[in-house]
């Protein structure tokens, strides 16, 4: 299968998928209850039309599941993207389809440990603007590096006090690495790649969303390449 690093020690795995190209064009025909069985010109126009007129229940029959490792604070943006993962049942739950690994049962020791130190937007709050350099940036990477250490340490001493790993976990950074089982449909990873391959989003999450995008290109060549032209991405 498909897979690409990401960040220091993260990746994206591409575990298994379901339909083809042809799968949005067959789901968007069987209103006239017709097949096709080759992709040609007409069906690129259609699904062209289809993306760029916000037809989308036709590109929800072709899904993709990952398997992620990202840092905790990732996947805290991760997991407000519901559009196209989500259905609503009888009752008032929602079911999304996410399984993350559980430190009740696992010990955590990897931590995000960045290439360059940012410095904080002087006009947006929420974002960041240039970098540190020369010797400011030995005081950032030592503070970095020893809340890392600090945190582990005390994390491991908890468990070896015999604490249980459900709590311990607790005082363990956002820098820290999980990694989870997504699965989902096109549109939901189209969906969450334009929202975070943005200038304005968190430039750790934008990488993440490059990564997937060129891999829905390979798992689904045509169709990325149709949506990406209707969203004026290319």
């Amino acid at each position: 299968m498909i897979k690409s690093d990401v960040l220091d020690k993260g990746f994206i795995e591409v575990i298994d998928s379901l339909g083809n190209d042809l799968t949005v064009v067959n789901s968007a025909r069987v209103s006239f209850g017709k097949r096709k069985t080759k992709f040609d010109k007409s069906d690129e126009r259609l699904v062209r039309y289809l993306a760029k007129h916000k037809h989308y229940s036709p590109f929800r029959h072709l899904q993709v599941q990952f398997h992620i490792k990202a840092p905790e604070f990732v996947m805290r943006q991760w997991y407000k993207h519901v559009v196209g993962i989500e259905t609503t049942s009888n009752s008032s739950t929602k079911d999304h389809a996410w399984n993350e690994i559980s430190g009740r049962y696992v010990e955590y020791d990897e931590f995000y440990e960045p290439t360059i130190y940012r410095k904080q937007s002087d006009d947006n709050k929420q974002a960041s603007e240039g970098e540190f350099k020369g010797d400011d940036i030995k005081d950032v990477e030592s503070n970095w590096k020893q809340a890392h250490s600090m945190s582990l340490t005390a994390y491991k001493n908890l468990i070896d006090s015999g604490m249980a790993k459900e709590q311990a976990r607790c005082i363990l950074p956002l820098t820290l690495y999980t990694e989870v089982y997504w699965t989902g449909s096109f549109q939901a990873v189209m969906n969450f790649i334009e929202l975070r391959n943005e200038k304005t989003a968190q430039i750790e999450i934008q990488e993440y969303a490059r990564v997937l995008l060129n891999q829905m290109k390979e798992v689904f060549p045509k169709t990325t390449e149709l949506w990406s032209e209707a969203h004026g991405w290319v």
